[in-house]
């Protein structure tokens, strides 16, 4: 298990991990730019790069609404996959890194645009400090359960079936949160962490209504954990 950080230990962590990331873009590289604060701050070196003109010809893929509009402030040229169906870096974050390469993401609501990207990227690279370690996933932060707004509710009974406790994620108006796609979340909660996940991932990918789960399988990422202080 990882140990506990003040917050300006994991800062520094994250600062750490994003600039050994954002080094590893090269000229003419078309490049994944993720959600999530490490991400953004592997965004902020990659855009300081290109201003200063050490870095050139990048094109960034967005993996939420969130992250194209900080690229377009920064002044980090975008794309999208149907212009470049091919990704050569992705750089992203997890809310959760478990045992060979297991990632849980899909805390800021993006997993589903995170995972098409992953998919379309020749190399995943994986930011975090070290308390997103984990022995077991899903064993600290809920398994995020992307569905169509039709019919969410039949597909808590299938979550309790698999030992977790599911809760639609809602706004802080109270209203059910919406992703970019304008889906609804299920956090679903394991108090014990998920045994199988694998198996966890293909029954509730095989429920009609449900586009994608924050579990990140196959993906052989390169997990970049921040050093500081």
């Amino acid at each position: 298990m990882a140990r506990a950080l003040d917050a300006g230990a994991v800062l520094a962590q994250k600062r750490d991990a994003a600039a050994r990331a954002a080094a590893l873009v090269q000229p003419g590289m078309v490049v994944g730019l993720g959600s999530g604060s490490t991400a953004r701050l592997a965004l902020e070196e990659i855009a300081r790069r290109l201003a200063e003109g050490s870095l050139r010809e990048v094109i960034g893929i967005p993996t939420s609404l969130a992250t194209a509009e900080l690229a377009r402030a920064r002044g980090v040229p975008l794309a999208d996959l149907d212009e470049r169906p091919v990704v050569d870096l992705t750089i992203d974050g997890a809310d959760e890194v478990g045992p060979a390469g297991q990632l849980l993401k899909g805390g800021g609501g993006a997993l589903v645009r995170e995972k098409i990207v992953a998919a379309a990227s020749r190399r995943l690279v994986i930011v975090v400090d070290e308390t997103k370690q984990v022995d077991r996933i899903a064993r600290r932060q809920p398994l995020p359960v992307a569905v169509t707004a039709f019919g969410w509710s039949t597909h808590l009974d299938a979550v309790r079936a698999l030992g977790g406790d599911p809760a639609l994620r809602r706004d802080a108006a109270g209203r059910p949160y919406t992703t970019d796609e304008g889906l609804y979340i299920l956090d679903c909660r394991f108090p014990a962490g998920i045994a199988e996940p694998a198996a966890a991932e293909r029954t509730l990918k095989a429920r009609p209504g449900v586009v994608e789960t924050g579990l990140f399988f196959g993906f052989s990422p390169e997990v970049i954990v921040g050093r500081g202080r």
